[in-house]
Order: structure tokens, then sequence, then C-alpha cells
């Protein structure tokens, strides 16, 4: 998880933040779909040859995982493309989740055409995952 603390000068500097955001996870959304598409054709392909092959040899074929860990990080050895589905469908949840979880912050920030003037306020927003969960109001003097 990766949390961050950025500043902006108002608060529709927020809102063009947050659209600018959702507008990227949108464009990254749609390229891992394209992706999950092509995969899941030929992951598909792939059982049903090995579902074929199967038949005709007159035994099921078995799929060793080939999966070790190391450190804690999973490595797959001669990954599948059932591997790969299965990588881009948790990436595609992601980002979904992602998305979803920005829309509703832009929706809580409709409040901001109504603040008007914000001269001598700063706005610090502690985001998590590029989705912004707090905003701190810091008054500042001209001294």
């Amino acid at each position: 998880m990766v949390v961050s603390l950025k500043e902006f000068d108002s608060a529709t500097e927020i809102v063009k933040a947050v659209d600018h955001e959702i507008t990227e996870t949108k464009n990254a959304l749609n390229s891992y779909l394209r992706q999950l598409e092509d995969i899941r054709a030929l992951a598909e392909k792939s059982r049903r040859i090995r579902e074929i092959v199967s038949k005709f040899a007159g035994k099921k074929a078995t799929v060793e995982s080939g999966e070790v860990s190391i450190s804690g990080i999973s490595l797959i050895l001669d990954a599948k493309s059932i591997h790969e589905l299965a990588a881009i469908e948790e990436v595609v949840r992601s980002q979904q989740e992602k998305l979803i979880a920005l829309q509703k912050v832009r929706e809580g920030l409709k409040w901001v055409d109504q603040i008007g003037e914000t001269e001598g306020v700063k706005f610090m927003v502690l985001e998590k995952n590029g989705v912004p969960e707090k905003i701190l109001f810091r008054f500042v003097s001209e001294f």
C-alpha cells in the first residue's frame, strides 16, 4: 500500500486531480480488459487441446503448478496461459475497485463549488494507493 500526502492550493485542484486519476484508471482498466479477453481466449484453446489430448491418450493431463516461493514472492516456472489469466483478472479487480473508490470520492467533492475564495488556505490530501482519504485544511498567514 502506497500512502502519500499531496498539497493543493485550491479545492478545485483536488477535483481536477481526482478527475485525472479517474481517467488514468479507466484507461489502464480498458487496456487490461483487452489483455484479459486475449488471454482468456488463449487459455480456453489451451484447455480444449489438453482435454482432447487427454481423451485420446486415455490419461488425465496434469498441470503442475511449478510455483515456488522465495522471500514471500511467488515464482511460476513455465507459466501457462491460465496463470497469466489469473494474474490479469487480479489486476482488473484491483483497477475496478480503485475506480469505484475514486468515483465515490469525486461524488463526495460536490461541495467544492460552494467553497468560494480559498486564499490563505492550503489543502493537504492524504492518499492511499492514489485514492484521497483525508483532506486537511491548513490556514496559512501571509507574514
